[in-house]
């Protein structure tokens, strides 16, 4: 009988083990397996199957997984890694579960559900001597994900490896050290050519964590005030909150926000009395311009906010004109009621309402506050945001009800508040996406930025609105400013996903797919960035890189057509619109 021909076949290989598995075991077994098993089902096997792998095999101490794509298995790994460093830095277990990985592409045998060969042993080799928590990859695996995944390979020579007979370059990946935000060290961002500063989270000193939202409301305030000032430049609350509770080096946020000037203090409140420390550092050299304690009754809160700008102020910049600071200054009410209200409503919405839950907590509040100061135009605002943030997410219960609430709350936010920012850009957006009306959203969003020329979330919306109006260089333009305004935002993905679309928009799809890549790094699902991707790609003319993102994307969404597009679409122009189908259609979205 002829002997059986052997099924063979290229593909990517992903080895990982656990690091110290047997010492871990030996130290508590049961304890090691539940944690174990619970990582790969809520983390490891979901981040696989998001990246088309497939699980050849699990050894008590680690996995092989096969890929078509040498990028999938990269940024599989990536993406695992960085879960896992985010899972170590919540947990409070002492000795967290690391993995080391390993990847090759090579040829491999097929043997039923298994698979062999030099391409199985030359990944589970090198994840042998990647470093803890880290992911090495064969050239041959480097070659083909140069430029196609958002991450640095450190050349680390020709590696001799046990029973494999040639020697292998490996490339490792520089996840990097981990900064004081907690994320990796970036490159030091250039210092603005005025005075810039940060405003880190204020300690809560009262004794009661359930008066933090009080500090944080303080902060808020603080960075708003000094956002209005046009010779000042402020970085955005989402950006400076990255760092609560967190032990830093003023330095180095320095260097990771690229201001010259931080701000940090305490509050403590108690009864009707609030202290406030503050202390003014010059980050270049850690030096110390001023420290100072501000002491007041709690109805005087907003003169005690004033007061610190004011010494901030005086401190950075002495060409800034008084009479500017007296301009933006603004006691958003009369009502101590209706401001604890809306500071306790900001803090459930956390600055960006990126969940349900802390919407449907924020918005009673704001409703609250509007109650006990119907004059109050922040609060009408952040209400008509809550409904906004319902409405683009799906989880309006009463569509016609709530959009006619929204819109009547941000004209109301307008009506009241002419000279608020945050109103303005609110009404901005539902101007644009409920009412239609692009002219009057430009318009809003233009005065918003006018008068707070550090609001991030006004430079980012301005940006989708010049997007929506057919002007890519300026929504370039303005999407920068919001980032660099907001290095750290938790939802940069967003903005990365703005800059891919006006890209595209101007006809630069090669830097439009870079873009939507960076995106996708941040949160490998987001399927805006996915279309962008696919549709960038294909007109490109890298139709496999496009259908490799279409396939991703019909994961997610399999009923996903060309035909049910309509309200997808990026664009309001037909011919962009079109433009941006028909990059879908290339790269195989079924009609």
């Amino acid at each position: 009988m002829a002997e059986e021909r052997l099924q063979r076949r290229l593909a990517a290989i992903l080895s990982a083990d656990v690091v110290g598995y047997s010492r871990l075991m030996g130290l508590d077994e049961a304890g090691t397996l539940s944690r174990l098993n619970a990582l790969r089902r809520d983390l490891i096997d979901p981040t696989i199957a998001a990246h088309s792998g497939r699980i050849v095999k699990l050894m008590g101490d680690g996995a092989l997984v096969e890929f078509a794509s040498a990028v999938d298995a990269v940024a599989c790994a990536i993406e695992i890694q960085r879960k896992l460093g985010e899972h170590d830095a919540r947990g409070s277990e002492g000795d967290p579960i690391r993995f080391r990985i390993g990847i090759n592409v090579g040829d491999i045998i097929i043997k039923g559900e298994d698979i062999l060969g030099d391409g199985v042993n030359i990944a589970a080799r090198i994840e042998g001597i990647a470093d803890p928590g880290g992911v090495a990859i064969s050239e041959d695996a480097w070659r083909q994900v140069q430029g196609k995944v958002p991450a640095k390979f450190v050349d680390s020579g020709e590696q001799s490896l046990k029973n494999i007979s040639r020697p292998v370059r490996v490339y490792r990946l520089q996840l990097g050290p981990k900064s004081a935000s907690g994320n990796e060290i970036r490159p030091a961002l250039a210092l603005p050519a005025k005075p810039s500063i940060a405003v880190l989270p204020f300690t809560n000193m009262s004794g009661d964590p359930e008066q933090d939202y009080f500090a944080d409301g303080m902060v808020e305030d603080i960075i708003t005030e000094l956002a209005r000032l046009s010779s000042l430049f402020v970085i955005a609350r989402n950006s400076s909150f990255v760092y609560k509770g967190r032990s830093v080096d003023l330095k180095q946020v320095g260097r990771e926000l690229g201001v010259r000037y931080i701000l940090e203090g305490s509050v403590r409140k108690a009864g009707n009395r609030v202290r406030v420390t503050g202390q003014l550092i010059d980050a270049s050299t850690g030096t110390h311009i001023w420290a100072e304690k501000f002491d007041g009754a709690l109805k005087n809160i907003f003169d005690l906010q004033d007061e610190i700008a004011s010494k901030v102020v005086a401190a950075l910049a002495p060409r800034i004109e008084r009479s500017e600071l007296d301009q933006a200054k603004s006691k958003p009410t009369d009502s101590l009621n209706a401001y604890d209200c809306y500071i306790r409503g900001r803090a459930s919405f956390k600055g960006n309402g990126t969940s349900r839950q802390s919407v449907d907590e924020a918005l009673p509040l704001f409703e609250r506050a509007i109650a006990l100061d119907s004059d109050f135009s922040a609060a009408y605002g952040m209400a008509a945001w809550c409904y906004l943030v319902r409405n683009n997410n799906g989880w309006l219960v009463e569509p016609d009800n709530e959009i006619e609430q929204m819109v009547s709350l941000a004209k109301e936010a307008v009506r009241l508040g002419r000279d608020d920012p945050l109103a303005l850009s609110v009404s901005g957006v539902v101007h644009a996406q409920v009412l239609d009306d692009l002219t009057t959203a430009a318009t809003l969003l233009d005065r918003a930025v006018l008068l707070a020329p550090s609001l991030a979330v006004a430079w980012q919306m301005s940006g989708w609105i010049r997007i929506n109006l057919g002007q890519p260089e300026l929504a370039v333009e303005h999407m920068e400013r919001a980032m660099r305004l907001d290095p750290l935002d938790p939802l940069i993905y967003n903005l990365q996903n703005g800059m891919a679309a006006a890209h595209f928009l101007a006809g630069r799809y090669e830097v439009a797919a870079t873009w939507a890549a960076r995106a996708l790094y941040q949160l490998p699902r987001y399927r805006p960035a996915l279309r962008l991707a696919a549709a960038s790609y294909a007109l490109a003319g890298q139709i496999e890189k496009a259908q490799a993102f279409i396939g991703n994307l019909l994961a997610i969404d399999p009923a996903l057509r060309c035909s049910n597009l309509a309200g997808l679409v990026p664009y309001r122009g037909a011919a962009d619109a079109e433009r941006y189908a028909d990059g879908l259609r290339k790269a195989g979205l079924p009609a």
